[in-house]
């Protein structure tokens, strides 16, 4: 069976809450890179401040809280921001302490560096 490095969906479980909150599945696109992996999620209203990534037992979680940045009632809406909750389920091949993220324009991109094979490692003997 031919192990991926490709991040699993997951079944996706919404933080426990009492209101009863909706949140959107964003979109990603994963692309594989000579470094790792890059998963780019679309998070529109949704600033670096108000997004939270986690990666708790081989698992990746993607929370975002939109926000609307014009002031005042909108006169008609036909589109409501929500939050944003995506799951993914990574494999041992990802190297959990170099993952990195940068948002621009409503644009997540997660990094997700391979860990670095073990090279074999000659060892020189000192005279003492």
């Amino acid at each position: 069976m031919k192990e991926t490095t490709i991040p699993q969906k997951v079944e996706q479980k919404a933080p426990d809450t009492r209101d009863e909150e909706r949140t959107l599945i964003p979109p990603v696109d994963i692309f594989e890179t000579t470094e790792g992996l890059a998963v780019v999620a679309d998070l529109p209203g949704v600033g670096k401040e108000d997004v939270e990534i986690n990666v708790d037992n081989n698992l990746l979680t993607i929370k975002g809280k939109a926000k609307s940045t014009l002031h005042g009632d909108p006169l008609v809406r036909e589109y409501q921001l929500l939050n944003f909750f995506r799951q993914f389920e990574l494999s041992d091949k990802v190297d959990r302490d170099n993952i990195r993220a940068e948002m621009k324009f409503g644009v997540l991109s997660v990094y997700l560096p391979k860990v670095k094979e073990q090279i074999p490692k000659k060892i020189t003997v000192n005279v003492a």
